[in-house]
C-alpha cells in the first residue's frame, strides 16, 4: 500500500468500515475487460478471516461469469466527503474509508448455508433477523466470496 500512513489493520476499525457500507461491488473477469456488479451483501469477520454474502436471481451474466473464473475482488466505500481546495483546485480531495478483498467466489448450493448467507445478508442490511425457509432459499442464487486477501484504508478530516 502506497499510502501506509491511511492503511487500517485493526480488525474492530474494519468491521466498522463493514457495518457502515450497505453496497459493495464485485469485480468479476469478463473475457478481456473488469466486470463490476453492485450488490448488497451480509458478512462474517471470524478470526481476521473475511466471507461475504450476496443474492440474486438464479441465472444471469454474473453467475455464468463466477462458472468460467471465480477470482474475484470485492471493494467497499463509505464516510465519502468533500475536503475543499478553495480557490485552488489541486488542494480539493475526499475523506473516505475503504476495505478491498481479493478472493473466490462460489454459488452455494448447500440449502443451510444458503439460508446461513440470507440472514447474513439480511441483517446487515435492516437489523431485523427473518426467518428463512426452504422455498426461499430455493429461490434466489447465493453468492459466497471468502477472501484470500483484504486491506482497509480511510483518510480522515
Amino acid at each position: 500500500m502506497r499510502r501506509s500512513d491511511r492503511e487500517i489493520t485493526d480488525l474492530f476499525e474494519i468491521q466498522q468500515i463493514l457495518d457502515k457500507t450497505k453496497t459493495l461491488h464485485l469485480g468479476l473477469f469478463d473475457e478481456g475487460y473488469p466486470y463490476i456488479v453492485p450488490l448488497h451483501y451480509g458478512y462474517e469477520l471470524k478470526d481476521g478471516s473475511l466471507t461475504f454474502y450476496m443474492h440474486g436471481a438464479r441465472e444471469g451474466h454474473k453467475l455464468d461469469l463466477i462458472r468460467s473464473n471465480p477470482n474475484v475482488c470485492v471493494e467497499l466505500d463509505c464516510d465519502i466527503e468533500l475536503i475543499s481546495g478553495g480557490e485552488v483546485p489541486c488542494n480539493y480531495g475526499s475523506t473516505y474509508s475503504s476495505v478491498i478483498a481479493r478472493g473466490k467466489a462460489e454459488l452455494v448450493t448447500d440449502e443451510a448455508e444458503k439460508i446461513h448467507g440470507l440472514n447474513l445478508l439480511m441483517k446487515h442490511q435492516t437489523g431485523h433477523t427473518f426467518e428463512f425457509d426452504s422455498r426461499m432459499a430455493a429461490s434466489v442464487a447465493v453468492i459466497k466470496v471468502t477472501a484470500d486477501s483484504y486491506t482497509a484504508k480511510a483518510r480522515k478530516k
